[in-house]
C-alpha cells in the first residue's frame, strides 16, 4: 500500500463544480493506476473514474462527459475536475492507487481517507 491523502471536497449548488485533489509519490501518479471512488451511507464503494499507466481513461456512464481525470506528475498530484453536479453525486470520495504496476482492470490497493462532496439544491 502506498499513501495517498486528497483534499478539494466541500458543499456546491446543484450546477456547479469541485475539483478533488490527490498527492502521492512520483513512482505511483507518474507510472501506475490510479482512480476515483465514492461511497454513500448504506451503499458499498462505487468506482468513478480511473487513469492507467499508459494514461488511458474509463469513467462510470453517470458522470461521463462532466468529470475528468487527470494527473500532474510535476505536482505529484492526481485530480477529478466534476463539473454540473447534481445531487446523486453526494458522497464521499476516495482516491485509490495500484501499488505494483498493473492495469486498473486488476484492481487497486491502496486507499485514501476520503473527503466529502455534497451537492444541494
Amino acid at each position: 500500500q502506498v499513501p495517498l491523502v486528497e483534499s478539494g471536497g466541500g458543499s456546491v449548488q446543484t450546477g456547479g463544480s469541485l475539483r478533488l485533489s490527490c498527492a502521492a509519490s512520483t513512482r505511483i501518479v507518474g507510472g501506475r493506476c490510479m482512480g476515483w471512488f465514492r461511497q454513500t451511507p448504506g451503499k458499498g464503494r462505487e468506482w468513478v473514474a480511473s487513469i492507467n499507466p499508459d494514461g488511458t481513461t474509463d469513467y462510470r456512464n453517470s458522470v461521463k462527459g462532466r468529470f475528468t481525470i487527470s494527473r500532474d506528475t510535476s505536482k505529484n498530484t492526481l485530480y477529478l475536475q466534476m463539473n454540473s453536479l447534481n445531487s446523486e453525486d453526494t458522497a464521499m470520495y476516495y482516491c485509490a492507487a495500484r501499488s505494483k504496476w498493473g492495469w486498473c482492470k486488476d484492481g487497486f490497493d491502496s486507499w485514501g481517507q476520503g473527503t466529502q462532496v455534497t451537492v444541494s439544491s
